[in-house]
Parts: C-alpha cells; structure tokens; sequence
C-alpha cells in the first residue's frame, strides 16, 4: 500500500516508552523481583493463602523442572487445562521458563473439543486438574499430570535450576490462545515472547502508565485466565505493576462482593454481563465497595445504562473501556481516564490507540486509508501483534497484510479527540458474554446431521448476554427433526455458551453467487422480527 499521509495514521496521545525487546516473559515481568520479594502477589479467594513475589518465582522454577522431567521442551507445547487458580499463573510461568508454549483451554469444554485443540496445538502435556482427568485420559501421546504437583518434588536441587534454553524472544511462542479470528474455525494465535512484553509495556510501563495499577493496588481475577484478556491485562499486567491479585475460581456474585470488601480491591477488570448481574443483587448496597479506584470493562462493548448504574454504585470509580483482539496482542486502545495523568471519559468510546504502535481506518470497499469521524475497518500494526496463526500461513496473510497491518473486522472510527469508537464488525463471531462463538464450527455440526440438508448460525440480540447463537436450518427432504432435537444434538458437543438458543426452520440458506452465505440478511431478518427467508 506504500507510506500513508501523516494525518490518517492515529497513534496514542501518550509519548512512545522505550520497551526491552531481549527480555523472555517470565524474566520480564520478575525484573524487579529483588525489590518486591516479601509483597503479597497471588491471593487464593477461596482459602485466602498469599504467595509472595518470592514464593511465585521459586514455585515456577519447581515447576518448571516438574513439567521437564514430563517432557515439556522448548518450542514444544503444554496446555493448561484449569479453572481460576493460583497454580494456572505457576504454570504458565514455569511453561516460559522452559521456552515451552501455553496454550489455554476452558475446562468446561467438551471432550472433543479439548481433543480438537490437542490435536491442532501439538501439546504433549496437559496441566490439569483430577476433576478434568476424564477429559483428557486416554489421548494418544499426552502426558496429564495435576496442576497441584506440579510444585511438589523430592528433590530440592531442581527448585532453583530448570532447564534454561536460548529464548529467541522475537521467534518463539510463548502463549498460543485458540480465536476464531476475523472468520471460519478456531485457530492457534501465536503471542511471542517479544510481542507479550510489548503490549504489557504498552499498558502499564513509562512515567505516565496508560494503565495505572500501582504495586498498593489490589486487583481482582473473577474473569477466566484462559481467556486472553484476563491473562494479559490482569496476570501479567498486575505482575508487571508488583500489585496483588485476588483469584476467584468461579464468578458468584456475593462471594466476589464479600472478596472485594475482605481484601480491599482497589481495581476490578470485568465484563459487562457481570455488571449486569452486580446491577441485578440485592446484595452490593450491603457491600462497602469504596475501596474501588477503577472499573475496567472488556470483551465486550459497554452501554450507556449499565456505565450509568456503575457510576451510581461505586461512586469513588473511574469507569472506563479497553478494546482488544487475541490477534492484536491483544489490546489495542485503553481508555485515558485510566492513565496515571488521567483525561476526562467520553461515553461509548473505548479509550485511545496504545502506546508504540500506529492505528488506521480504512475502507472495506477500496482499501483506502480514510481520515477522522469517517468509519472502517480498524487496523493496527506494531511489535505486540501475533506472529500469525500455527500451521495457517493463509489465515495469517489475510489478518495480517504485506505492510503489517493487522485487520480486525471490526468497524470503527477516531474523533477529534483520537478517541476510538466500535460501531459495528465485518467478522462473524458472536460474542456471547464476552466468549467468542464460531459459526462455522456449529454450521458444520449441524451439517453433518442426516436430517440437516442446510445451515446457517447467526447471533440474536440479548439483554442478557450480548448475542446469543441462533440457527436458520434447511431440514433434508423427509426429515422431521425438531428444534428440541437440534438443540440436544449440538448441546452434547460443546460448551455451555456454544449451544444454539432458537432454531427457525427456513426453504433455503440465503448466499451470495461465490457459495457464502449472507448472514446480514439474516441478521436483518432477526431485527425486523421476521423468522423466514
């Protein structure tokens, strides 16, 4: 595309910081150990058991030496199977100690689904726990070990001295999180050590940090550290920032409320179905919440209401959106309010381009780069983006083009403020509470039912989850199947948040002469009210 004018490439309105590019991960986020050794770093919610600093960094060594003497190698790859938990942040350090790749699943996934991942990550141990062991036994060259013995060991030798290979930070993976990215199947994104160092510096490093946790600061983790936003922006970001984080296993209302009050939490990153849910108790007026300096919301975009309920109940937070993509590395704007010289919050804007990096708009029809107030596609380009997708080398050239630029699918516009705004996406996903579903992974499922002729998954606006996943179905020629049965057959393959909520039986898929189907006439079709093609 060649050199664009100055004016339509936005960059952030804080000063680029210098960002070491030579440091692994795990080297990088205990840099400053020495200094913070003795301060609280992981504080388990349910039992209220505190591991310092020091006693996080000797856990990884352990374990990284356990997960060695399993087979873990570098470049190879270990995935974690966990819930919210202490030993998931061990782990995962100990797999960046090793040179190893994380990659992240949600234990509530099915059977087949964790095997899909297996399979197409090339992991050869599996950090779980008992719970999760019927998931995963019997898979044909996987090693399953439970993540609690992971830091048990006869030999104290090894605590201070794992296997330590030559990191090539630029190359070599370090977390390979699954997204179906713009389009199509879940795909292994692979975040470089480089990369992740990158975009945590972006947030939380330099003398005026775009993310100002502080190490008095006590963070909570309700959010699952499977998920990338939860990994990046509260692990590793609160790691970096020698803060402490509370860890909560599974989301309930009242024990979070009971956690925050307890431990004093000063920042709580969330998603908006939780604030719903928070809106919804009875219980946060009998909660002293005045601890609470800042409320971070992701994953999904944030209304104007639940803001306003928000800033009516925690009156002493700042409220405030990042916006992020796996593919990205992931964040790509934070909101200013956040920064430690804060500016004023604009509504519905999801914050700023990050720090050491470049933002375009451009226009899905010509390509062209477009300037101020004028929607497209958003693009970004910088170091902390993915190296491309694992074994996919054509998904990766249509993400990322020739000159860098990382294309997200999502259609957006900057003011005159460099404010970002997300008005709408070019990609399929649905985003149901924040988790990503895959219409072609439920399309091909449904496919392949005998009594299935045709096809097509499409989301449906709700109050409650964001969208939900419905389904326009051709039956075959004879077939009575129902929606019951529909909804059952797909329900006993995936998770909870995959499974389809309404069937609507149609004459035929509605597609373009190319074969793909066009999802916005069926989307318009579920505005207007109207259930047939």
């Amino acid at each position: 595309m060649g050199s664009l004018p100055e004016q339509f490439v936005f960059r952030s309105r804080l000063p680029d910081i210098a960002i070491p590019d030579h440091l692994p991960l795990h080297d990088y986020v205990f840099e400053r150990l020495a200094d913070r050794r003795g301060r609280a770093c992981l504080i388990d919610g349910a039992t209220g058991e505190t591991l310092t600093f020091g006693d996080v960094d000797a856990a990884s060594r352990r374990a990284a030496s356990r997960l060695a003497a399993l087979g873990a190698r570098h470049r190879g790859t270990v995935m974690l199977l966990l819930p919210n938990s202490v030993d998931f942040a061990v782990a995962f350090l100990a797999s960046s100690r090793l040179g190893a790749v994380a990659t992240t699943a949600n234990p509530l996934h099915t059977p087949p689904e964790i095997a899909k991942q297996v399979a197409a990550s090339g992991a050869t141990v599996v950090v779980t726990d008992p719970a999760f062991f019927p998931k995963v036994t019997g898979l044909p060259g996987v090693t399953v070990v439970a993540a609690a013995d992971l830091t048990t060991t006869d030999d104290d030798n090894i605590i201070s001295s794992p296997p330590s290979p030559p990191i090539d930070v630029i190359n070599d993976a370090v977390a390979l999180p699954y997204s179906s990215g713009t389009t199509g199947l879940p795909k292994g994104v692979m975040l470089s050590h480089r990369g992740l160092v990158t975009s945590v510096a972006q947030l939380v490093d330099g003398e005026n940090p775009n993310l100002n946790f502080r190490e008095d600061d006590v963070i909570l983790c309700v959010l699952p550290m499977f998920h990338v936003y939860s990994l990046h922006s509260i692990l590793l970001c609160g790691m970096r920032a020698g803060a402490a984080i509370v860890v909560m296993k599974r989301f309930d209302v009242g024990v979070m409320l009971n956690l925050v009050e307890r431990h004093g939490v000063t920042v709580a990153p969330l998603v908006p179905p939780i604030v719903v849910e928070m809106a919804k108790s009875d219980a946060l007026d009998r909660h002293d919440l005045s601890s609470v300096r800042m409320v971070i919301s992701g994953a999904a975009p944030m209304g104007k209401e639940l803001q306003d309920i928000v800033h009516a109940k925690l009156p002493n937070a700042v409220l405030g959106q990042g916006y992020g993509m796996t593919e990205a590395g992931p964040v790509l704007s934070m909101c200013m309010a956040f920064a430690k010289e804060p500016l004023p919050v604009k509504s519905g804007a999801c914050g700023t381009v990050v720090r050491n990096a470049e933002l375009k708009i451009v226009d899905p029809e010509t390509g062209l780069s477009l300037p101020r107030n004028q929607p497209g596609e958003i693009c970004i380009r910088g170091k902390q983006i993915m190296k491309g997708y694992l074994n996919n080398p054509e998904a990766t050239a249509e993400t990322i083009d020739k000159d860098g630029w990382l294309h997200t699918g999502d259609i957006g516009f900057v003011d005159d403020d460099d404010e970002i705004f997300i008005v709408d996406r070019l990609k399929e996903l649905i985003k149901y509470k924040g988790f990503q579903v895959a219409p072609a992974e439920l399309e091909a499922m449904l496919i392949a039912h005998a009594a299935i002729a045709d096809a097509a998954v499409v989301p449906m606006k709700d109050d409650s989850c964001g969208e939900i996943p419905v389904a326009f179905i051709v039956a075959s020629e004879g077939s009575e199947i129902t929606e019951d049965e529909i909804k059952q057959y797909v329900a006993k393959q995936v998770v909870f948040y995959k499974r389809l909520h309404k069937i609507f039986f149609v004459n035929a898929i509605p597609k373009a002469p190319s074969g793909k189907i066009l999802r916005k006439d069926l989307r318009a079709k579920l505005a207007a009210g109207i259930a047939a093609c």
